[in-house]
């Protein structure tokens, strides 16, 4: 089984891939495993700009497989100024904690929202760089859903975003969506799953 580090320190970004990869002989190492955490200047433009900041910066400094991914949030109707982007989880500065997040939402779905809902967008960016120092990047995106001002009372750890979001086809809280509604909403991301497994592989990846 081949040993990638994801860089990151969210564990839940990395449960969020750990199964699926490891059904493909790939098991995904964190920078708590390997005892690292470096201090990088994340100034991309965009989300696959830092997330191959993240990665260059740990394969130089490691020469092992390194995934790296960042994401944006583009908010229906709110002003450029108030728009979370590549900080979505800092304002004004600060870095804030999962609930300080979930209230900071919510102000603005009471602020520009219609009917307690604001309408959201997600852009993912990742970057894969393989044993031989190959790099792959890949984007996609999640519109499905909208977030709202009535919180659930599930958390996610390090997702707190998933308590004040929900799919727009079921309205249903992320937090207690089951994996039968998954499949009836056709949602998953076997296609990152395809892509770091192609990229990591060396194959030709048939998502780019």
């Amino acid at each position: 089984m081949k040993e990638v580090l994801f860089a990151t320190g969210n564990q839940s970004k990395i449960n969020r891939f750990k199964q699926k990869l490891e059904k493909n002989d790939i098991k995904l190492l964190s920078l708590k495993d390997l005892n690292i955490d470096l201090d990088i200047e994340e100034n991309g433009k965009t989300a696959i700009e830092n997330a191959l900041i993240k990665a260059r910066a740990y394969y130089n400094e490691l020469h092992i497989p390194v995934i790296g991914m960042d994401d944006t949030l583009y908010l229906e109707n709110v002003p450029e100024e108030y728009q979370p982007g590549l900080y979505v989880r800092r304002v004004n500065g600060k870095v804030l904690t999962d609930e300080e997040m979930i209230n900071h939402y919510i102000s603005l779905v009471n602020k520009y929202g219609e009917s307690g809902k604001l309408y959201c967008k997600w852009v993912y960016g990742m970057a894969v760089i393989n044993e031989n120092g190959k790099e792959n990047t890949y984007s996609w995106s999640k519109d499905d859903f909208y977030i709202v001002n009535i919180p659930s009372e599930k958390r996610h750890d390090g997702y707190p975003l998933n308590s004040i979001s929900k799919y727009k086809k079921i309205d249903k809280y992320f937090t207690d969506v089951t994996e039968e509604d998954k499949e009836s909403l056709k949602v998953n991301e076997d296609h990152v799953i395809d892509f770091i497994v192609t990229s990591i592989n060396n194959k030709k990846n048939r998502n780019r």
